[in-house]
């Protein structure tokens, strides 16, 4: 969804909407630790990871047990197909974002949850994307999923923009995970275009409504900021990159 910092919200007309992912599962998640964990010596034959620019890195260089499950890389996002810039399932973020993020990390575990990334660094060419497929109407085939309630044609401006602040590197979308790998029930699922996805809804269960709380109060604890549109968006507050949009590839 988008894919704004923070969004007015929209009303939209009331129907019933299943809370939990459609594409929610029971992974099976490794033992999480702490300590980093040593990369083995590359062989000559090896291929050598892409470049990053400098200032950015790989979340799961920083975050070994962090849990990746990058929607768009696939087509289980609100496209239905993978989006564009996205050439590998992995999350890239600033420096100083994934430092803020693996402290979060940490008070997560410790509470008994792992986070689980659906998006990071973001692109120019995908929020592009983005903008395409909106002002294409014909093409409705996740309607059902992500925007039920809502006529495409209401999404740009209003959910998507031709900007977003993920493409400067220092916002994450996240839920979390029990300790078995286990999602979390937040009530609605991520991108879901409805106000079902405003950290304040009155539909939400009382343990749902207590799951963002968690989820919003760590990461403000950790130096994010939470939007009230979507309650799995965080930027980080003094993000280095306030006014640069990058559109080098995720690979």
């Amino acid at each position: 969804m988008k894919l704004e910092e923070d969004r007015e919200h929209q009303s939209a007309p009331t129907q019933t909407i299943h809370t939990s992912s459609p594409y929610a599962t029971s992974t099976e998640t490794p033992e999480p630790t702490l300590e980093p964990t040593l990369s083995p010596t590359p062989t000559p034959e090896a291929t050598p990871e892409p470049r990053l620019p400098e200032g950015f890195v790989y979340v799961k260089d920083v975050i070994p047990y962090i849990h990746l499950d990058v929607r768009y890389y696939t087509d289980k996002n609100f496209i239905g197909s993978r989006i564009d810039g996205y050439n590998a399932p992995v999350a890239i973020l600033t420096v100083e974002a994934a430092e803020a993020l693996k402290k979060a990390c940490e008070i997560f575990y410790q509470k008994g949850y792992i986070v689980t990334i659906y998006d990071a660094y973001r692109p120019q060419k995908a929020v592009e994307h983005f903008v395409r497929w909106s002002e294409d109407e014909s093409d409705t085939r996740m309607k059902e999923i992500y925007y039920p309630n809502l006529h495409k044609s209401y999404l740009i401006g209003n959910f998507i923009s031709s900007k977003s602040g993920h493409s400067r590197g220092s916002t994450v979308d996240m839920s979390l995970l029990d300790l078995e790998g286990k999602e979390v029930d937040m009530g609605g699922y991520f991108d879901l275009f409805d106000s079902l996805s405003y950290y304040e809804n009155s539909k939400i269960t009382d343990i749902q409504r207590e799951n963002r709380k968690l989820l919003r109060e760590v990461m403000v604890e950790c130096g994010f900021i939470p939007s009230n549109g979507e309650w799995w968006h965080f930027r980080l507050d003094n993000e280095p990159y306030p006014d640069t949009y990058f559109d080098f590839d995720v690979e």
